[in-house]
């Protein structure tokens, strides 16, 4: 069974099949989240240079349809990802700024590169201010770090307080949703380029898209 029919039996399971979810890309750059967004919709490797400007993809899982944005990492992308997130609207395989109703996103992925250590606290301070932002209040959180395939990147544990987090997790079993009242927040360890463990993510996200 490859990793995408196995995310789709996960999916189905949990009751989200024929359903829509809008999820955000973010992060630094060379954190790989073009490179897991092209996986996703082709199931195969192909290494991208830093993203430019903002992207979108649209892929299937079973019945679901996934609207996916690469908002870019860089630093002068990053001071535009409030104005995407807030008023993100669909035309066509693009995606445009309106002034109408918001477009609402229902899951953030949020991508670190475990190995560049000296750049945690920048990771840091951006994932602060997504998560103290009141566009995404309620919005679940996907933090996956990657490059675990690299022999000195960070373990869990040591991503978990570099970014603060250290005992804030929602716990990555199957969560009882009548009993939470925080934010749903994980970390999972992975390699992109391995094909391991970012599943395991989007099978708890899955959890949080209503």
């Amino acid at each position: 069974m490859s990793l995408l029919d196995w995310f789709y039996e996960a999916l189905a399971s949990l009751g989200l099949r024929q359903k829509e979810a809008k999820m955000l890309f973010l992060g630094l750059d060379n954190a790989r989240k073009t490179t897991l967004l092209r996986m996703l919709k082709h199931e195969r490797l192909v290494l991208h240079q830093p993203t430019q400007f903002p992207t979108s993809q649209e892929f299937s899982i079973g019945k679901i349809n996934f609207r996916a944005f690469d908002l870019g990492g860089r630093q002068i992308a990053r001071r535009a990802w409030p104005d995407y997130y807030a008023k993100v609207k669909l035309c066509s395989s693009s995606f445009f700024l309106s002034s109408e109703s918001s477009y609402d996103v229902d899951a953030v992925v949020y991508l670190v590169d475990a190995c560049d250590k000296e750049r945690f606290a920048e990771s840091k301070r951006v994932l602060d201010a997504l998560l103290s932002d009141e566009a995404l209040a309620n919005v679940p959180f996907l933090l996956l770090g990657n490059k675990v395939d690299i022999p000195y990147a960070a373990s869990e544990d040591e991503l978990q307080d570099h970014l603060g987090l250290t005992g804030l997790m929602t716990g990555k079993g199957k969560v009882n949703l009548a009993d939470q009242t925080v934010r749903p927040l994980e970390v999972f360890m992975c390699s992109v380029v391995r094909k391991m463990g970012y599943g395991e993510g989007f099978e708890w996200m899955s959890q949080y898209i209503k």
